[in-house]
């Protein structure tokens, strides 16, 4: 009966497996302990109350909030690993005209569903979708002043925790810059 309903629930999709949500974590091969364990697990389920459910939900989503957190740490400590070498996509900025030591530097999970924007002690996450649409702006056409307003704008409308970490005065503070620079020579889109 399993086998009749897998083969009608594909006849309804034309054959084709769906897609996963945007925003979805794409899924890891599964060995077979994972197999055993989402059986076992989907298996309980009929047997479970609406708050057993919920707190099954709720462990779910700190748990991956964790691995989350644990994958940030390591492209940290990639990042401290890897200092000032030519390979990382990091450059010097200088704050209002004073030598100032903050390093801005973009790094990408390992996944590349996410990037993080460090500057100084302070960092915040893009999503891939995000980091394309700042690539676009970067590499756009115009003058370095105009792809600097078309960067601070967006950031305004879109993004105003990125003035948090990078605090840019205006469309002509020398971090924008250093920011469009950095996007500009560290990311390319494919055609």
């Amino acid at each position: 009966m399993a086998k009749k309903t897998a083969a009608s629930a594909k006849s309804k999709t034309g054959g084709t497996s769906k897609k996963p949500k945007a925003g979805s974590v794409e899924k890891k091969p599964a060995d077979p302990e994972r197999r055993a364990l989402a059986a076992e697990l989907q298996s309980l389920i009929p047997e479970l109350d609406s708050p057993g459910l919920a707190f099954l939900v709720n462990q779910a989503k700190i748990h991956l909030y964790n691995m989350q957190v644990d994958e940030l740490n390591k492209a940290r400590e990639a990042a401290n690993a890897a200092g000032e070498s030519s390979g990382s996509a990091a450059v010097k900025s200088r704050a209002g005209g004073k030598a100032a030591a903050a390093e801005m530097k973009i790094l990408g999970t390992d996944s590349g569903s996410s990037y993080y924007l460090h500057y100084g002690n302070n960092s915040v996450m893009f999503s891939r979708n995000e980091l394309i649409h700042l690539v676009k702006i970067a590499n756009g056409k115009g003058t370095d002043s105009e792809i600097r307003e078309r960067l601070y704008n967006w950031f305004e409308r879109e993004r105003k925790d990125v003035f948090a970490t990078v605090p840019m005065k205006d469309k002509f503070d020398s971090r924008l810059k250093t920011l469009a620079a950095l996007i500009k020579n560290n990311f390319k889109l494919r055609k």
